[in-house]
């Protein structure tokens, strides 16, 4: 049971791992068949494992740890990383993992992870706590989720995640959207963003600097075909009636 003990402290692991416990290649993979049939490690997909908790009968590792595992430049994304921050108002069955390497998109244990290409290096970090977890962080989550919610989420579930944001660094929110460098996406930040600015401790210079990006063309909110739509000429965009309510008097947006 040493060696169990000892791939259980790695939530998950490669036959590099067990080889380096054993100092055999051979006796790596032994050990590890032994393991397997007694149902003490679990495989997940090629040369990813797990260890098994002999009390819960459930894997060590978590559907996030399992994420990162799968390429080394593999990190939770968009609505997932919402999920791990608490601010989710659903939780998936699937996982979004965005990568500099394309992978296969699986199943394990009724989850599916989800491949999503790696657009940018910048607002990726080590979840505090949890080993073997990388995350982008709440700014970047806040930018990619917008920029995809028609593909991943939708605009509900997006509207819910930003509702329980009480601060965000206006900073890392401009370097992000720099990198993007699309107007279509400053329009939809700056807008969403000033319906919460008080809340999420944005200042109006931010909301202004969205404003000086977006350009001259008018723009859906929203692909879906809606009868009533109405124009936003401060941010040239197409919104559906009913969607946003009229400016208040201190000049945000209310839903």
């Amino acid at each position: 049971m040493k060696a169990f003990n000892e791939l259980a402290k790695i939530p998950v692991f490669s036959i590099k791992d067990v080889e380096r416990l054993t100092g055999n290649l051979k006796t790596a993979y032994s050990l590890l068949d032994r393991l397997m049939k007694k149902n003490l490690v679990r495989k997940i997909r090629r040369n990813i494992y797990s260890c098994v908790n002999p009390v819960t009968g459930q894997l060590v590792a978590t559907r996030y740890q399992i994420a990162c595992a799968v390429t080394d430049t593999a990190y939770i994304s968009h609505h997932s990383a919402f999920e791990y921050y608490g601010l989710a108002n659903q939780v998936y069955c699937e996982v979004y993992v965005s990568s500099e390497t394309k992978f296969r998109e699986f199943e394990y244990d009724y989850v599916f992870f989800k491949y999503i290409a790696s657009r940018m290096e910048a607002g990726v970090v080590e979840a505090k706590n949890t080993t073997g977890v990388r995350i982008t962080d709440m700014e970047r989550t806040v930018i990619d989720s917008i920029r995809d919610f028609e593909k991943i989420g939708g605009f509900e579930e997006l509207l819910n995640c930003l509702k329980g944001i009480y601060y965000l660094d206006e900073n890392k929110l401009k370097r992000y959207l720099e990198i993007y460098n699309t107007q279509a996406l400053y329009q939809k930040t700056g807008l969403l963003l000033q319906q919460y600015r008080k809340e999420m401790q944005l200042s109006q210079d931010f909301i202004d600097y969205c404003k000086g990006k977006i350009g001259k063309s008018r723009r859906y909110l929203l692909r879906e075909t809606y009868k009533d739509n109405s124009y936003n000429s401060e941010w040239k965009l197409m919104v559906p009636k009913g969607l946003f309510d009229i400016m208040n008097q201190d000049g945000d947006v209310l839903v």
